[in-house]
């Protein structure tokens, strides 16, 4: 990629690299996430090397010039991660820890999600050349046995798009089994060439590999499966940050996770006081942290294990998801979608405080007490006063909280509430729908996204959703069409605004999220 404007090396002034060299690991912290103390200036500087070459500089000086004073694109900021970060990763790697998810942590899930609402999500933030999350999708397959009826998403997510693309491409040398069992490689890969292995189509089908910067703060997000999941998996990835980042990102997991979901780092970067938030449960030759603040004992004694409990400290959500109303028609009703109830009565309106006290709760990710808040209001209701609020929004609100914790039952019951208080919102059918599809009931899912567009064709969220059901679906054309109805409504919004229903997505990176899903499209 060439670049206009480049400096040429009699304009630097002298001695400068230093300086340069210490500014622009500032800017790689703050942008990128990745941590270059002066010890490690050395390994920042051999990557810029070989890195300056793709931006067509002649030498390195004039590469970090031109880094620290000008802005860095997406793809800029992707192609230095080609080159800053180094991966080294392989299957079955940390069998303790793999022991614990195999033996307890996954079994229990597995248990208690039978015959209620069988899904699982896991999300591996820093997958490097997709080891890991196929590891966790071979024991999965090897604990299910009737895998077909789950709805299991595994989230693969790195900065190095060069590790992605071979993580896609699920080819492996001998040097990635260096600590597989002679058994799991027989059963689940297949000689390819010579010295090369490729993974069953079952288990590469089960794994979703994607871009993620982790500095960017883009999670918890519906966009990308980083929201309410079960288990993540972030191990020999937060060593590279700063303590600051480092802080930021585990804030964020923990609202990436339900109740209940644990984080698994790596031995070497368990720490009681960053890890607060959580609560820290201590298996043989190994720690993990489970989002459980609401049942410390019962996460205390998992199994009659003892675990080191530490104070659950709240975080604050990134952004609020206040309910926006649109009203324009009374909504068509489709074939598949829940019957509308008539209004509830009205006794089960929450009190006038109970919304807004919810909501700050809900901004908190203390979703467990908004149920808590909610439940009490309308069972609490009197008559005499007056909710500010309809209580189709707190309805709503009850419903996300429900989600967010991974009821999804409970979730389904108070959307279709909030929708049978109030018809002509359109953002309560999108809110069933993102449920609806978490079921796994993707033709009602669609119905329910229908309706929200029939109460306001101009919903840039419903439009996108629609495109990634469609595109599930293999329907190329109807998805492609949606797609170019979400990008003709962002035209008309700032890049940094964040969208209505969007959990703080900004138009920008709605653009960039439909751009990226484009390139991956197959013709209709």
């Amino acid at each position: 990629m060439m670049q206009s404007r480049m400096p040429k090396r009699e304009e630097l002034p002298r001695p400068v690299s230093e300086l340069l060299l210490s500014r622009l690991s500032e800017l790689v912290s703050a942008r990128m996430g990745l941590h270059f103390p002066s010890e490690r200036q050395p390994d920042l500087a051999r990557g810029l090397n070989a890195a300056r070459m793709e931006f067509d500089f002649e030498d390195t000086e004039s590469f970090i010039y031109w880094l620290v004073s000008s802005p860095w694109t997406k793809e800029q900021i992707e192609t230095l991660a080609n080159h800053l970060t180094v991966g080294e990763s392989y299957f079955f790697r940390e069998k303790t820890s793999l022991e614990i998810f195999e033996q307890r942590i996954l079994p229990e899930l597995i248990k208690s999600r039978r015959g209620v609402d069988q899904r699982l999500r896991i999300w591996s933030a820093g997958c490097c050349t997709g080891e890991e999350p196929y590891t966790i999708a071979i024991l999965l397959h090897r604990l299910i046995p009737d895998l077909q009826n789950w709805r299991i998403t595994i989230t693969a997510t790195d900065i190095n798009s060069r590790f992605l693309k071979a993580a896609s491409q699920a080819s492996y040398s001998e040097w990635s089994f260096r600590e597989t069992p002679v058994q799991i490689k027989e059963r689940y890969f297949k000689k390819k060439s010579p010295g090369r292995f490729q993974i069953l189509p079952q288990i590469q089908r089960m794994v979703n590999f994607s871009y993620l910067n982790l500095a960017e703060g883009a999670y918890p997000s519906p966009f990308n499966d980083t929201n309410a999941l079960d288990l993540i998996l972030c191990r020999n990835v937060l060593m590279y940050f700063s303590p600051q980042q480092t802080n930021q990102v585990i804030e964020r997991f923990h609202l990436s996770l339900a109740e209940g979901g644990w984080l698994a780092v790596s031995p070497s970067e368990t720490s009681s006081a960053r890890f607060s938030q959580f609560v820290s449960v201590g298996f043989p030759g190994v720690f993990l942290y489970q989002k459980d603040g609401s049942q410390q004992q019962r996460a205390q004694t998992f199994h009659g294990q003892p675990g080191a409990t530490i104070q659950d400290s709240l975080q604050l959500a990134l952004a609020s998801f206040p309910l926006r109303r649109q009203p324009t028609s009374s909504p068509e009703r489709v074939e598949g979608s829940f019957p509308l109830e008539a209004s509830p009565p009205a006794r089960e309106k929450p009190r006038p405080t109970a919304y807004p006290e919810a909501l700050a709760l809900y901004q908190q990710a203390r979703y467990g007490e908004v149920v808590e808040k909610l439940r009490e209001s309308i069972s609490n209701y009197q008559p005499e006063r007056q909710e500010k609020v309809t209580s189709g929004e707190a309805y709503a609100l009850l419903a996300r909280a429900y989600a967010n914790q991974g009821q999804l039952v409970e979730a389904r019951e108070w959307c279709q509430k909030a929708i049978a208080a109030d018809k002509l919102n359109p953002a309560f059918y999108y809110l069933c729908a993102t449920i609806l599809q978490e079921q796994g009931q993707v033709d009602h899912a669609i119905s329910f996204l229908r309706q929200a567009l029939y109460l306001n064709p101009n919903f840039v969220l419903a439009h996108f959703a629609l495109a990634n059901l469609s595109l599930l679906q293999r329907k190329f054309g109807e998805s492609g069409k949606h797609l170019r109805n979400a990008l003709s409504l962002l035209r008309s919004y700032p890049q940094e605004a964040v969208l209505p229903e969007a959990e703080g997505i900004t138009a920008g990176k709605l653009v960039a999220i439909i751009a990226s899903m484009t390139e991956r499209m197959e013709p209709a």
